[in-house]
């Protein structure tokens, strides 16, 4: 999996590409924790090109959602294919990531909550 960040004002974005399986998500996790460690709390994942996803990626996901609550931060999902909306039904974490089909729509939700 290739992993390419970007920042948009204070949002990071960081563009997946590849499958999300074990053996790839260690980076994804040395990524979410460089994204902490340089001062980020507000962290978009953009899975557009992810073709597959299994259990430890998911995992991985619920792990740097976790590791963003602890500093207060906030982690979204951006782009999910049919599959990978599915997967996050069918384990329920549906009603845990807020997921977005629109970049501009999750950078406002970034903002919107800023101002509550």
């Amino acid at each position: 999996m290739n992993i390419q960040e970007r920042k948009l004002n204070d949002i990071t974005v960081l563009d997946l590409d590849g499958t999300f399986a074990l053996g790839g998500h260690a980076k994804f996790k040395h990524q979410v924790e460089t994204s902490i460690t340089g001062g980020s709390r507000k962290l978009l994942i953009n899975l557009a090109k992810v073709s597959y996803m299994d259990s430890s990626g998911l995992g991985e996901l619920i792990s740097g959602y976790t590791q963003m609550q602890r500093v207060s931060g906030k982690m979204k999902l951006l782009n999910l294919n049919k599959r990978l909306n599915q997967l996050l039904v069918i384990t329920k974490l549906i009603s845990v990531f807020e997921i977005f089909d629109s970049e501009s729509a999750a950078v406002s939700s970034f903002t919107a909550e800023a101002k509550l």
